[in-house]
């Protein structure tokens, strides 16, 4: 199992930017797949998560209407992060949930890949 995330930079508040999460070893269509991020001197958080079975979304209240999840039909799922603040700011990593929905996001981790470094100057 492989998750590579990127995608990530520096960019101005206010701005956007796109992650993708590219998955190898297994089936995305197997799990639901879950983005998270750590700042520094903090605990790593869930941000978003995506069911392979519906493509329901589940957003962190600090990232709803902000950001947006969606996957394709192969082997990527995107983080479409708008409206950027400096709080943004840390790493992000992406990691398949034990199951294909969302319900036990963000706890039932199955692996986590190399992150991808965000941030957001004021």
């Amino acid at each position: 199992v492989q998750l590579q995330a990127s995608g990530g930079g520096l960019v101005q508040a206010g701005g956007s930017l796109r992650l993708s999460c590219t998955v190898s070893g297994f089936y995305l269509g197997d799990f639901a797949i879950g983005w998270f991020r750590q700042a520094p001197g903090k605990e790593r958080e869930g941000v978003s998560c995506i069911s392979s079975k519906d493509d329901r979304p589940y957003y962190a209240d600090s990232v709803k209407g902000r950001f947006t999840i969606s996957r394709d039909n192969k082997n990527t799922v995107y983080l479409q992060m708008s409206g950027l603040r400096p709080e943004d700011t840390a790493v992000y990593y992406c990691a398949p949930q034990g199951r294909d929905d969302c319900y036990s996001y963000p706890n039932d981790v199955l692996a986590w890949g190399q992150g991808t470094l965000v941030t957001v100057s004021s």
